[in-house]
């Protein structure tokens, strides 16, 4: 399974993170498992999920629902960053 990794700066870490703890249904649509990990630094918030479906999961990104939702939380979408992890090392 794929791991994102989505970055980004929000206006205010509390605001953000309570609307963001309210978007189950959404990430459930992007066929994200649990956990969710996340963490906030200032005003800066980093998030990394497991997707089933990168399909699925670019769709919903994309959807005006989630343009919505980061608006509410007042996260900055036009300077998110997102990384697919697709390499490994093993030790």
């Amino acid at each position: 399974m794929p791991k994102v990794i989505v970055t980004g700066e929000v206006e205010d870490p509390a605001r953000w993170e309570a609307g963001f703890r309210t978007h189950g249904d959404l990430f459930r649509s992007m066929t994200v498992q649990e956990p969710i990990h996340f963490t906030t630094a200032g005003n800066d918030v980093a998030v990394t999920m497991e997707p089933e479906d990168m399909g699925a999961f670019g769709r919903v990104t994309e959807s005006q629902e989630t343009a919505d939702a980061m608006a509410s939380d007042g996260f900055k979408r036009e300077g998110m960053k997102m990384f697919v992890l697709d390499k490994e090392l093993k030790l």
